[in-house]
């Protein structure tokens, strides 16, 4: 089987170790940067081109779509789910996990608790999102930031004020989030891969700092996920689309509430933390899709053969 990853630098560890799983079982693993894919549109289907040449078939392709890439590396997605290739997380379950709006509104619908969220573009806002979110003190987001940044709590009125007006006048969209303070910047990421948990880690932010992430200090350690932050998990990632997924939740007396779902979830962290091989399950997910797929296309061909024999007849 031929894997397209798709990721800006090979020697990322998540990268290299999908490289590592997907050769070990037999499979040949190209990786390519998708700024480095060239959509051309000209008669006919739009095609796929890279160093110069027409992008060779894939069976299935493996996304790791880094934010700052988001609109150009999706575009190169949606093409390459045209062409009946088994891909692991489409384009548009992609671009709704970037989304934190609107994928906290999906979750909501859905019956998963989250954080009030308001989402503003004008510091004139403020004070009405302040009483719907609970604050101060609130959490502050960039509308599309990843890792942490952009992220900050304001501890008042006048701060959130400051901050809101110094990422407006960025052209920025925030988000006011509720701050949970029973968390105590605290919480556990699940990764889910084709409908299962297949890791889990508590995540914990280290002094003076509330954001857990483990590449700002964080430290984490392997969780035995209680049954209901095990549905949970598996719901957020079933509703957003995600054949591969890390969901980020809080722990509360009331249970699991979910902050963020990650698309493109780190395998180093969760794999030194658990003592779990996180990417073989993500490559076997791949083998999964591309046999369903390939299934599919034969039984068309098989109810045609029965139709012609019953005309026979």
């Amino acid at each position: 089987m031929r894997i397209l990853l798709l990721s800006r630098n090979a020697a990322l560890y998540s990268t290299s170790r999908l490289v590592l799983a997907g050769r070990a079982r037999g499979h040949d693993v190209d990786v390519v940067d998708p700024l480095e894919i060239q959509i051309v549109v000209a008669r006919g289907e739009p095609s796929l081109s890279c160093a110069g040449h027409r992008l060779p078939h894939y069976h299935a392709v493996i996304p790791r779509i880094g934010a700052s890439i988001t609109r150009y590396g999706l575009a190169v997605l949606d093409e390459l789910q045209r062409g009946r290739r088994a891909v692991l997380s489409g384009a548009a379950a992609i671009a709704l996990s970037r989304d934190k709006v609107r994928s906290l509104a999906v979750l909501s619908r859905g019956r998963i608790r989250v954080p009030a969220t308001v989402c503003l573009r004008s510091a004139s806002a403020v004070d009405t999102a302040l009483t719907l979110v609970g604050g101060p003190p609130v959490v502050i987001k960039l509308q599309h930031g990843t890792q942490g940044v952009g992220t900050m709590i304001a501890e008042s009125s006048r701060a959130s004020h400051a901050a809101v007006e110094t990422f407006c006048a960025m052209g920025q969209e925030i988000v006011l989030q509720q701050y949970v303070s029973e968390s105590e910047g605290r919480d556990i990421r699940a990764v889910v891969v084709g409908g299962k948990v297949v890791a889990a880690m508590r995540r914990q932010a280290p002094d003076g700092e509330f954001r857990s992430n483990l590449h700002r200090g964080g430290s984490a350690e392997s969780v035995d996920l209680p049954r209901r932050y095990r549905s949970c998990a598996l719901k957020a990632a079933k509703l957003t689309g995600l054949d591969v997924s890390g969901v980020d939740m809080l722990e509360t007396r009331d249970g699991p509430v979910v902050i963020e779902l990650n698309s493109s979830p780190g395998l180093e962290g969760i794999e030194t933390a658990t003592g779990i091989d996180v990417a073989t399950p993500i490559i076997t997910l791949a083998e999964e899709l591309v046999q369903t797929a390939q299934r599919s296309k034969r039984k068309p061909g098989r109810r045609r053969q029965a139709a012609g024999h019953r005309r026979a007849k």
